[in-house]
């Protein structure tokens, strides 16, 4: 059996793993917590031209943790990323992954990691870039630390839809206040003890700060987070699964044209731990 290889694809965000197909996924018993340990210490796996079939994106998905199901069908894991409405529902959705942003920041408890295939790429862009948050904080001065760690931000889903629909209807703004707003702080102190920012497209505000001065402090902070030297670009290949940790990892799309080819199946693991 061969060797396999996790090599680091930038300085701060994401390796390549080598010497895994499909079989090897589902029959090697020590795989899982191996990628397990690679996401932690990565933030992002990049299995190059893996060409899974959809039963073993799932299957595989299982063994390292449990699984997000939505609606019915025979693999109800599965949600298909497109920005076509003939190809998605949630197309419309799916504009606001332009922006930077960490999934399910409104939930009680946030998703622990994505894993995403591709079964046709973009001609012309559709990357997928990814940030670490751990490494984020660890760039913060000693004075920058203790200040962040008093932070509390307003999170909703209604401040992700807005960086691409400014202008809603009064239904899309009704139906995108259905979902509560949370707070959370700045700074996510993990199980582990490690410590991590929580930024991006769903931050509404900063609690006790003025609408403009929390703008402006958060846009500052997420631009010093996701600067050139501290992302990883993923170019997509058919057939590459991408797994990132949605805990310590801020991610974006690279925008596309609406009637691109680029179509994703993703699946999606829960998370155990709240943001505290």
């Amino acid at each position: 059996m061969s060797v396999i290889t996790v090599a680091p694809l930038s300085e701060t965000v994401g390796a390549e793993v080598q010497g895994v197909d499909a079989e090897r996924l589902m029959q090697d018993e020590q795989l899982p917590s191996l990628i397990l340990d690679a996401l932690d210490k990565h933030g992002a796996l990049v299995f190059p031209e893996l060409h899974l079939d959809d039963e073993t994106h799932v299957a595989f998905s299982k063994r390292l943790g449990r699984v997000e199901t939505f609606g019915k069908g025979p693999l109800p894991e599965i949600v298909r990323v497109s920005i076509d409405p003939e190809k998605s529902k949630f197309a419309e959705y799916l504009k606001g992954t332009f922006d930077w942003h960490i999934d399910g920041m409104t939930e009680d408890i946030p998703i622990m990691a994505t894993l995403l295939a591709a079964h046709a790429v973009a001609e012309e862009g559709g990357e997928t870039e990814f940030a670490s948050t751990y490494g984020a904080y660890e760039a913060l001065t000693d004075e920058e630390k203790a200040e962040y760690e008093t932070v509390r931000v307003e999170h909703t889903f209604e401040a992700a839809q807005r960086m691409h629909k400014p202008n809603p209807t009064e239904e899309e703004l009704a139906y995108w206040r259905q979902r509560p707003s949370k707070i959370h702080p700045l700074v996510w102190t993990h199980k582990s003890g490690r410590k991590s920012l929580v930024l991006g497209a769903t931050t509404a505000g900063v609690v006790g700060m003025s609408p403009e001065d929390g703008r402006a402090f958060l846009d500052g902070v997420l631009e010093r987070s996701t600067g050139p030297e501290r992302i990883y670009r993923h170019k997509w290949a058919v057939g590459d699964l991408v797994i990132w940790d949605n805990t310590g990892v801020l991610h974006r799309a690279c925008r596309y044209a609406p009637g691109s080819a680029r179509d994703m199946l993703r699946t999606t693991l829960y998370g155990d731990e709240a943001v505290q």
